[in-house]
């Protein structure tokens, strides 16, 4: 309950997770039936970049507004409705994003469990039908509030990691899914402070028999310090068709601008169980 993303907002994990999440999103959209989207751990929905939460750590400046310039490129379509957003007075978080690309036919589902980001969102969406803002614990609406009446749809997972055994409730959360839902599309972002962590979470999903998993990472150093954000990893169920060979055009595009060039930076698209 003590994270609060206003002091994270626009940084390179936010670039990442929400590029990809963007061609998810539209490769929902290129089929007619509607969809549903659930983002466990929603936030605000947008945030200043001016606030004294984003001034103080400074990682937007490390992150989105080394981006906005781009106009062409894997990135573009990402980058135009984080524009439209706001940017760079401020930045929009997966619910914000998710809302820009829905349908009329389509749904957003959104859960906060922090009693004043809950507000804070409730309050942004306020009168939107195609969107129901729920205060709850992200981990239960997996079970709560799945599967989805239209069958079909996303399941973003984006928490905080600021407890013990988090790894542990995200590989139980996919396996959960997958048995309960599993025509849906599952994003799950993790941080990659140092290996062993994410190795042991990648073991736990391939001893779970969930197929059709793959690892999407961007690292901008070495990931050997277990007290430093090195990278992330989102880690996709049941990927859309042609989304690996996405991925692999965008993570490299955000390196290039995100990077310093520091032995060790890199990204990788690694399948982690057969389809």
């Amino acid at each position: 309950m003590n994270y609060r993303h206003a002091f994270h907002a626009g940084n390179f994990a936010d670039c990442m997770k929400h590029a990809l999440l963007v061609a998810l999103l539209r490769a929902l959209a290129a089929k007619p039936k509607p969809f549903r989207v659930l983002d466990t751990h929603a936030g605000i929905g947008a945030y200043s970049l001016a606030a004294p939460e984003a001034v103080r750590t400074g990682e937007a400046e490390r992150g989105i507004l080394r981006l906005l310039d781009l106009e062409t490129g894997p990135l573009a379509d990402y980058l135009a409705l984080v524009r439209a957003a706001g940017a760079p007075a401020q930045y929009p978080g997966s619910p914000a994003l998710i809302r820009a690309l829905l349908r009329p036919e389509d749904r957003l589902l959104a859960c906060e469990l922090h009693p004043e980001d809950h507000a804070a969102l409730r309050a942004r969406f306020r009168g939107d039908l195609q969107v129901a803002v729920h205060l709850r614990d992200g981990w239960e609406a997996l079970r709560g509030l799945t599967p989805f009446p239209e069958r079909r749809g996303l399941v973003l997972v984006d928490p905080p990691f600021e407890q013990e055994g988090e790894f542990e409730r995200m590989a139980a959360g996919i396996a959960l899914v997958a048995h309960r839902f599993r025509a849906a599309i599952q994003a799950h972002w993790y941080p990659i402070k140092h290996r062993a962590p994410v190795r042991a979470f990648h073991t736990a999903l391939q001893e779970s028999g969930v197929r059709d998993l793959i690892a999407a990472e961007l690292w901008l150093r070495e990931p050997t310090d277990p007290q430093r954000l090195n990278g992330c990893g989102l880690l996709i169920a049941n990927p859309p068709w042609h989304f690996e060979e996405e991925a692999g055009a965008i993570l490299p595009a955000l390196l290039d601008r995100l990077g310093s060039r520091e032995a060790g930076e890199g990204w990788a698209v690694t399948r982690i169980t057969a389809e």
